[in-house]
């Protein structure tokens, strides 16, 4: 006759591990919650915001205003935030423009445009015009008129909805080391895994609890290539205040988000007809001159376009000078 003995014990001892293993997870959630939390209030004491805030249907804009002259708005891109203007191009420009730079949703110290797109389980972002919409919407609060408005990398896309959106509000746009066309194969796996689902409930929180400075660094060094970052960058840009979670899903998610949207915005370029600057360096393989600024100035009937020879993907620290003298040229153009 069959002993049923043993069954019972295995259920028992299934039980008990199953046990064991859900004890662990939440342990080990809740300690990467805590030192995620711990990195992330570091990272906003040593970098506090440095402009003020501007509120815009309840939500914050965080936004710095400097200098006298003409209206300059200064758009950053991807997992940026306004430090990374505020390092030193701004100062070569407030002598002679009223510049207005502004963290754009969901980065820095400014909200999410809707505050159903915070969290970790939403997938959704963004889109360009969301974006575009809010900053205006700053921007006429701080009392801008006939901008000048300058948009980088991600930011290139924010300032060609702007122009679509609005097309009488800026002077003119200079358009640098654009993202502004949709581009053949897939995102990097990062971007892919941080807009899901799964990375923000699990691998977002992972990088904000242990990505370490000189990880961060590396990250920031890479994006200079085939330069490197100017001396002091790294310590002022703030990469800490990227890797909070909440500033990883926004970015991971508008990045993940964009080309559909890009697909439809460049179908209506051709009637954008502002005059434009495109500045664009040969040597950037983050966003290449080849998929974005040679084919932007094919369709914008009133652009120039000026590529940069052994340039990467950060002409505005590596070559200032280009870009404020395609800021002048649109200042001077009638």
């Amino acid at each position: 006759m069959k002993s049923t003995k043993r069954r019972p014990t295995r259920l028992k001892t299934l039980g008990l591990s199953l046990l064991a293993i859900g004890i662990c997870v939440v342990l080990t959630s809740a300690f990467v919650g805590i030192m995620a939390r711990k990195n992330e209030r570091a990272a906003e004491a040593n970098f506090p915001p440095i402009g003020q805030f501007v509120n815009v249907d309840g939500r914050q804009v965080h936004a710095l205003v400097t200098g006298t002259g003409p209206d300059l708005i200064l758009i950053h891109g991807a997992s940026g935030n306004i430090r990374d203007w505020t390092f030193d191009f701004v100062d070569q420009l407030k002598d002679r423009y009223r510049v207005i730079v502004m963290d754009r949703p969901g980065l820095g110290y400014t909200d999410r445009a809707d505050p159903t797109l915070s969290g970790a389980r939403s997938t959704d972002a963004e889109t360009p015009q969301q974006q575009a919409r809010m900053l205006k919407a700053a921007a006429v609060q701080l009392g801008v008129k006939n901008p000048i408005v300058l948009g980088y990398s991600f930011g290139g896309a924010v300032a060609m909805a702007w122009a679509l959106e609005f097309p009488d509000h800026p002077s003119g746009m200079v358009i640098l080391s654009g993202a502004t066309e949709p581009w053949p194969g897939p995102l990097d796996l990062l971007y892919r895994v941080n807009g899901s689902l799964i990375g923000g409930l699990i691998t977002t929180p992972l990088i904000a609890a242990f990505a370490s400075e000189p990880r961060i660094n590396a990250s920031i060094n890479s994006i200079f290539e085939p330069a490197e970052p100017p001396e002091g960058y790294n310590d002022y840009i703030g990469g800490a205040l990227v890797t909070r979670r909440a500033s990883m899903r926004a970015n991971a998610r508008q990045v993940l988000g964009l080309r559909p949207h890009l697909v439809e915005m460049s179908k209506q370029y051709p009637g954008i007809t502002l005059p434009t600057e495109i500045l664009h360096g040969d040597a950037d393989t983050i966003v290449p001159a080849s998929i974005h600024a040679r084919v932007l100035d094919t369709q914008l009937p009133n652009s120039r376009l000026t590529i940069l020879n052994a340039v990467g993907h950060m002409p505005h620290h590596t070559n200032p000078a280009d870009v404020i003298s395609a800021i002048d040229r649109l200042r001077q153009t009638p």
